[in-house]
Protein backbone atom coordinates (compact mmCIF):
# COMPACT_ATOMS: atom_id res chain seq x y z
CA UNK A 1 0.00 0.00 0.00
CA UNK A 2 1.39 3.40 -0.96
CA UNK A 3 1.49 5.91 1.89
CA UNK A 4 -1.61 8.14 2.03
CA UNK A 5 0.73 11.02 2.83
CA UNK A 6 2.43 10.77 -0.59
CA UNK A 7 0.53 12.15 -3.58
CA UNK A 8 1.89 11.55 -7.05
CA UNK A 9 1.51 15.23 -7.86
CA UNK A 10 3.96 16.06 -5.07
CA UNK A 11 6.84 14.10 -6.59
CA UNK A 12 9.47 16.28 -8.28
CA UNK A 13 11.02 15.43 -11.61
CA UNK A 14 14.59 14.23 -11.10
CA UNK A 15 17.09 17.08 -11.24
CA UNK A 16 19.85 14.59 -12.06
CA UNK A 17 18.98 12.04 -14.73
CA UNK A 18 20.79 9.49 -16.87
CA UNK A 19 21.83 10.47 -20.37
CA UNK A 20 19.99 8.55 -23.12
CA UNK A 21 23.20 6.94 -24.38
CA UNK A 22 23.74 4.93 -27.51
CA UNK A 23 22.39 1.59 -26.36
CA UNK A 24 18.74 0.61 -26.20
CA UNK A 25 17.04 -0.91 -24.37
CA UNK A 26 18.50 -0.08 -20.99
CA UNK A 27 17.71 -1.96 -17.79
CA UNK A 28 16.54 -0.99 -14.31
CA UNK A 29 16.33 -3.56 -11.50
CA UNK A 30 14.02 -2.56 -8.66
CA UNK A 31 12.78 -4.17 -5.43
CA UNK A 32 9.56 -2.82 -3.95
CA UNK A 33 7.66 -5.62 -2.28
CA UNK A 34 5.80 -8.41 -4.06
CA UNK A 35 7.01 -8.51 -7.65
CA UNK A 36 3.49 -9.17 -8.95
CA UNK A 37 2.54 -5.61 -7.97
CA UNK A 38 5.61 -3.79 -9.26
CA UNK A 39 5.75 -5.81 -12.48
CA UNK A 40 2.26 -4.88 -13.61
CA UNK A 41 2.79 -1.14 -13.01
CA UNK A 42 5.75 -1.00 -15.37
CA UNK A 43 4.08 -3.20 -17.97
CA UNK A 44 1.82 -0.21 -18.61
CA UNK A 45 4.59 2.42 -18.81
CA UNK A 46 5.26 3.83 -22.28
CA UNK A 47 8.81 3.14 -23.41
CA UNK A 48 9.05 -0.10 -21.41
CA UNK A 49 9.48 -3.11 -23.67
CA UNK A 50 9.65 -5.92 -21.11
CA UNK A 51 9.30 -6.52 -17.37
CA UNK A 52 10.58 -9.73 -15.78
CA UNK A 53 9.97 -10.75 -12.18
CA UNK A 54 12.95 -12.23 -10.39
CA UNK A 55 15.42 -12.18 -7.55
CA UNK A 56 18.56 -10.18 -6.73
CA UNK A 57 20.90 -9.87 -3.79
CA UNK A 58 21.60 -13.54 -3.13
CA UNK A 59 23.15 -16.61 -4.70
CA UNK A 60 22.18 -18.61 -7.76
CA UNK A 61 21.44 -21.65 -5.61
CA UNK A 62 18.97 -19.76 -3.41
CA UNK A 63 17.17 -17.96 -6.26
CA UNK A 64 13.94 -19.91 -5.97
CA UNK A 65 10.56 -18.84 -4.67
CA UNK A 66 10.19 -21.29 -1.79
CA UNK A 67 13.45 -20.11 -0.22
CA UNK A 68 13.10 -16.40 -1.01
CA UNK A 69 9.48 -16.12 0.17
CA UNK A 70 10.44 -17.82 3.45
CA UNK A 71 13.03 -15.12 4.09
CA UNK A 72 15.78 -17.74 4.12
CA UNK A 73 18.04 -15.94 1.59
CA UNK A 74 19.59 -12.54 0.95
CA UNK A 75 17.45 -12.09 -2.15
CA UNK A 76 14.79 -9.46 -2.64
CA UNK A 77 11.85 -9.93 -4.97
CA UNK A 78 12.71 -7.64 -7.88
CA UNK A 79 11.69 -6.69 -11.38
CA UNK A 80 13.98 -6.18 -14.35
CA UNK A 81 12.61 -3.33 -16.46
CA UNK A 82 13.83 -3.00 -20.04
CA UNK A 83 13.16 0.47 -21.41
CA UNK A 84 13.93 2.80 -24.29
CA UNK A 85 15.73 5.83 -22.78
CA UNK A 86 14.59 7.94 -25.72
CA UNK A 87 11.00 7.45 -24.55
CA UNK A 88 11.31 7.22 -20.76
CA UNK A 89 14.39 8.10 -18.74
CA UNK A 90 15.92 6.18 -15.85
CA UNK A 91 14.98 9.06 -13.56
CA UNK A 92 11.35 8.88 -14.69
CA UNK A 93 11.37 5.13 -14.06
CA UNK A 94 12.46 5.89 -10.49
CA UNK A 95 9.82 8.59 -10.10
CA UNK A 96 7.08 6.08 -10.98
CA UNK A 97 8.72 3.50 -8.72
CA UNK A 98 8.44 5.86 -5.73
CA UNK A 99 5.16 7.57 -6.63
CA UNK A 100 3.10 4.56 -7.72
CA UNK A 101 4.75 1.15 -7.42
CA UNK A 102 5.52 1.00 -3.68
CA UNK A 103 5.98 2.87 -0.40
CA UNK A 104 9.73 3.44 0.13
CA UNK A 105 9.30 4.40 3.79
CA UNK A 106 8.43 0.85 4.87
CA UNK A 107 11.45 -1.08 6.14
CA UNK A 108 11.64 -4.73 5.14
CA UNK A 109 7.98 -4.91 4.29
CA UNK A 110 5.40 -3.73 1.80
CA UNK A 111 1.77 -3.63 2.78
CA UNK A 112 0.79 -7.07 4.09
CA UNK A 113 4.12 -8.67 3.13
CA UNK A 114 6.87 -8.77 5.76
CA UNK A 115 10.54 -9.72 5.58
CA UNK A 116 13.79 -8.54 4.01
CA UNK A 117 12.74 -10.22 0.75
CA UNK A 118 10.14 -7.43 0.41
CA UNK A 119 12.58 -4.58 1.08
CA UNK A 120 12.84 -1.41 -0.98
CA UNK A 121 16.07 -1.45 -2.99
CA UNK A 122 17.47 -0.11 -6.24
CA UNK A 123 20.08 -2.33 -7.87
CA UNK A 124 22.20 -0.13 -10.11
CA UNK A 125 23.93 -1.34 -13.26
CA UNK A 126 26.60 1.38 -13.38
CA UNK A 127 27.87 4.50 -11.62
CA UNK A 128 25.48 6.75 -13.52
CA UNK A 129 22.44 4.83 -12.27
CA UNK A 130 23.88 4.90 -8.75
CA UNK A 131 24.27 8.70 -8.82
CA UNK A 132 20.78 9.24 -10.25
CA UNK A 133 19.20 6.92 -7.66
CA UNK A 134 20.99 8.49 -4.69
CA UNK A 135 20.25 12.01 -5.94
CA UNK A 136 16.55 11.28 -6.45
CA UNK A 137 16.14 9.72 -3.00
CA UNK A 138 17.75 12.81 -1.47
CA UNK A 139 15.55 15.06 -3.61
CA UNK A 140 12.31 13.33 -2.57
CA UNK A 141 13.36 13.28 1.08
CA UNK A 142 14.18 16.99 0.93
CA UNK A 143 10.81 17.71 -0.67
CA UNK A 144 9.17 15.91 2.29
CA UNK A 145 6.81 14.06 -0.02
CA UNK A 146 6.43 11.31 2.58
CA UNK A 147 5.66 11.70 6.26
CA UNK A 148 8.53 9.31 7.01
CA UNK A 149 12.09 8.96 5.76
CA UNK A 150 12.86 6.90 2.67
CA UNK A 151 14.60 3.63 3.58
CA UNK A 152 15.35 2.47 0.04
CA UNK A 153 18.77 0.86 -0.31
CA UNK A 154 20.99 1.52 -3.33
CA UNK A 155 23.22 -1.45 -4.20
CA UNK A 156 25.31 -2.68 -7.07
CA UNK A 157 23.59 -5.33 -9.19
CA UNK A 158 25.65 -8.49 -9.10
CA UNK A 159 23.20 -10.80 -10.83
CA UNK A 160 19.52 -10.89 -11.74
CA UNK A 161 17.77 -14.26 -11.61
CA UNK A 162 14.39 -14.61 -13.38
CA UNK A 163 11.62 -16.02 -11.21
CA UNK A 164 9.67 -19.16 -12.03
CA UNK A 165 7.42 -18.98 -15.07
CA UNK A 166 4.17 -18.94 -13.11
CA UNK A 167 5.16 -15.59 -11.58
CA UNK A 168 5.64 -13.83 -14.91
CA UNK A 169 2.74 -11.56 -15.99
CA UNK A 170 0.90 -12.84 -12.93
CA UNK A 171 -1.53 -9.95 -12.58
CA UNK A 172 -2.54 -9.91 -16.23
CA UNK A 173 -3.10 -13.67 -16.14
CA UNK A 174 -4.93 -13.62 -12.78
CA UNK A 175 -6.90 -10.35 -12.63
CA UNK A 176 -9.50 -11.80 -10.23
CA UNK A 177 -6.99 -13.16 -7.71
CA UNK A 178 -7.82 -11.71 -4.27
CA UNK A 179 -4.33 -10.33 -3.61
CA UNK A 180 -4.21 -8.82 -7.10
CA UNK A 181 -7.57 -7.07 -6.73
CA UNK A 182 -6.66 -5.52 -3.38
CA UNK A 183 -2.97 -4.71 -3.80
CA UNK A 184 -1.94 -4.68 -7.47
CA UNK A 185 -4.77 -3.30 -9.60
CA UNK A 186 -5.15 -0.08 -7.54
CA UNK A 187 -1.54 0.76 -8.41
CA UNK A 188 -2.30 0.43 -12.11
CA UNK A 189 -5.22 2.81 -11.69
CA UNK A 190 -3.00 5.24 -9.80
CA UNK A 191 -0.50 5.17 -12.67
CA UNK A 192 -3.22 5.86 -15.23
CA UNK A 193 -4.71 8.68 -13.15
CA UNK A 194 -1.51 10.45 -12.17
CA UNK A 195 0.78 9.75 -15.13
CA UNK A 196 -1.53 9.62 -18.16
CA UNK A 197 1.26 10.81 -20.43
CA UNK A 198 3.46 7.88 -19.36
CA UNK A 199 0.90 5.15 -20.03
CA UNK A 200 1.05 2.99 -23.15
CA UNK A 201 -1.62 3.82 -25.71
Amino acid sequence: MVSPFALAADFPDPVLDAKPGATSPQIAVLAGGCFWCTEVVFEYVAGVSEVVSGYAGGTKESARYDAVSAGATNHAEVIQVKFDPAKVSYGQILKIFFAVAHDPTQLNRQGPDWGKQYRSEIFYADEEQKKVAEAYIAQVDQAKVFSGKIVTRVSALEKFYPAEGYHQDFVKRNPNHGYVVVHALPKVEKLKKNFPGKVKK
